[in-house]
C-alpha cells in the first residue's frame, strides 16, 4: 500500500510538472531551491556530521538555481540581472557546501525567497497560472 501512495504521489508530480505554464514551472524551481536549503539547513544544525545529507541538499538547490539560470531568456536586459543573482546564489551554495557553512547557506536561501517572492508578484501581477 505504501508503494502505490509513492507511486501515485510520483505520477502526480510528474504530471504537475508536464502541465505547468512555464511561470509556474519557474516558481517550482524556486520552491524546490528553497525546500532544499531549508532541509539543508535543518540538517546542519540539527545533524551536522551527516554530511553527505548535508551535500545532496545543497547540491539538490544548487542544480535547482542552475536550471533557474539555463532557463534566462537573454534576449531581455533583466535576464543579465537575473544572470548575476543566480550566478552569485550559486557561488554561496559551493561555498557553503564546502565549508559546511550554515551561515552562508542561509544568506543563500534569503536571496533565493527574495527572487521566489518576486517572482510571485510578478506572476500575480500578470494574472499567471
Amino acid at each position: 500500500m505504501q508503494q502505490q501512495n509513492k507511486n501515485a504521489a510520483r505520477i502526480y508530480k510528474q504530471n504537475a510538472i508536464k502541465t505547468a505554464s512555464p511561470a509556474r514551472l519557474t516558481l517550482m524551481l524556486y520552491d524546490a531551491a528553497v525546500r532544499f536549503c531549508d532541509t539543508a539547513i535543518e540538517t546542519m544544525e540539527n545533524d551536522p556530521k551527516n554530511v553527505q545529507k548535508i551535500n545532496d541538499y545543497i547540491k539538490k538547490a544548487e542544480d535547482a538555481i542552475m536550471e533557474l539560470r539555463m532557463g534566462l531568456d537573454m534576449t531581455y536586459p533583466v535576464a543579465q540581472e537575473f544572470e548575476k543573482v543566480y550566478d552569485y546564489i550559486y557561488r554561496r551554495l559551493v561555498e557553503g557546501n564546502m565549508q559546511k557553512d550554515v551561515e552562508i547557506i542561509k544568506e543563500a536561501l534569503k536571496h533565493t525567497k527574495s527572487m521566489r517572492d518576486t517572482w510571485k508578484e510578478v506572476m500575480r501581477l500578470n494574472n499567471a497560472k
